[in-house]
Parts: structure tokens; C-alpha cells; sequence
């Protein structure tokens, strides 16, 4: 399974991978830190063309360059692209923010959880729905 994670944080960056390794999971995880990088990512450009389509992306909210919510409006208005499940995994708490994620077609909300037992959960929880139990479409 192929994952794209969207995410400007070095720190939840390095979670997320010891994260992925501690719940065993076959994945291929692969990192784009800002808005513009991960469009170019989605859309195969430049140094990016040689990148699988990813399965499911995890997608931050805060991001330099270009908004995570504006990459989900984009992900989501390309035909080429709306169909890849995207995950919101922010610290942000506010109901503007999981209004307007829904609002904009995410496919769930996930607030970070802080401690890394926690966060194993989380990144269990969501390899067994999106990968176990959910049937994605195929590209």
C-alpha cells in the first residue's frame, strides 16, 4: 500500500514512520512537506514523475506554501484525483476546521493524538479500516 503523508512537522514526520514501523504495517510511506510539493506529487511533475498513485493520504491542515485545505479542495476537484481517500491528521481541534474538512469532501478527521502509544493506535485504527476492512477503488 502506498501512502502519501502531507505533513511540514519533522517531529510528527518521524512519528508517524516510528509509528508505521511499531504496528508492523507493509506500507510505503512517502513525505511531501508543503501544499506545492504535494500536488506536484499527486500530479507526477518534475522530480515527482516517477511516484506511485498513492492509495490514501494523510493530509495536514498547516502547510507552508499552499493550505492543506486548499490541496483538499484541489485533490478533490480533480477528476483524476477524488477518489483517493484523504485523511486529515492535524492538531487542530477547531469545529471550523472539521466543518470546513467535511465541507470540502475529507474523507475523515483525525486530531494527533500527542504520546506515541497513542499515536500507534491511531495509525493501527487506520490501516485496519482503509486497508483491511474498506474496499478502495483501484486506480
Amino acid at each position: 500500500m502506498e501512502i502519501l503523508l502531507i505533513d511540514d512537522n519533522p517531529g510528527d514526520v518521524r512519528l508517524m514512520r516510528e509509528s508505521f514501523k511499531e504496528a508492523e504495517m507493509q506500507i510505503n510511506l512517502h513525505v511531501v512537506r508543503d501544499g506545492l510539493g504535494a500536488m506536484a506529487f499527486l500530479r507526477k511533475e518534475d522530480m515527482y514523475a516517477d511516484r506511485p498513485r498513492p492509495d490514501l493520504i494523510l493530509l495536514d491542515l498547516n502547510l507552508p506554501k499552499k493550505d492543506g485545505r486548499e490541496v483538499l479542495i484541489e485533490i478533490k476537484q480533480d477528476p483524476d484525483l477524488k477518489r483517493i481517500p484523504v485523511v486529515i491528521l492535524t492538531g487542530s481541534v477547531s469545529e471550523e476546521d472539521v466543518i470546513g474538512s467535511y465541507d470540502c469532501h475529507a474523507n475523515c478527521y483525525i486530531i494527533k493524538p500527542f504520546e506515541l502509544n497513542q499515536f500507534i493506535e491511531v495509525i493501527k485504527s487506520i490501516e485496519k479500516f482503509w486497508f483491511s476492512i474498506v474496499k478502495l477503488p483501484s486506480e
